[in-house]
């Protein structure tokens, strides 16, 4: 029986137009996570580290426990979702990281986000 702790990380982004200000240079992304335990094992999300990347190629890291201010505990098949956001000074910039989380028994491992885009939408039809 395979314990390793398997989850999966799903991203999706949008720009909040009405709390943002370009003419400030500020523009505002929300972000919505969806982090699934596939194993068979409970996990703990116990903190997170971004890399945002804005449109000049400026970087801002940022660390934390948890996330949204909880470390939730995930059982085997549920997830957790949250909704978080970013200002960047540019239309458009990147987000990438990991969550540092334990599995039922303590142990440490890490969860990688892929980098995904924050962009002012266009929208297709």
């Amino acid at each position: 029986m395979n314990d390793t702790p398997k989850v999966c990380v799903q991203v999706q982004s949008a720009y909040i137009a009405s709390q943002s200000a370009p003419e400030e240079e500020r523009y505002v992304f929300a972000y919505t996570i969806t982090i699934r335990n596939l194993g068979r094992i409970p996990v703990q999300l116990i903190g997170r580290y971004w890399l945002i990347t804005n449109g000049n190629g400026r970087e801002t890291e940022v660390q934390g426990e948890g996330v949204v201010g909880e470390q939730p505990h995930i059982e085997p098949g549920d997830e957790f979702q949250y909704t978080s956001g970013a200002v960047l000074e540019t239309p458009m910039g990147t987000m990438q990281g990991h969550y540092q989380m334990i599995d039922v028994n303590g142990e440490p491992f890490t969860v990688d986000i892929p980098v995904f885009r924050l962009a002012i939408a266009t929208h297709i039809h």
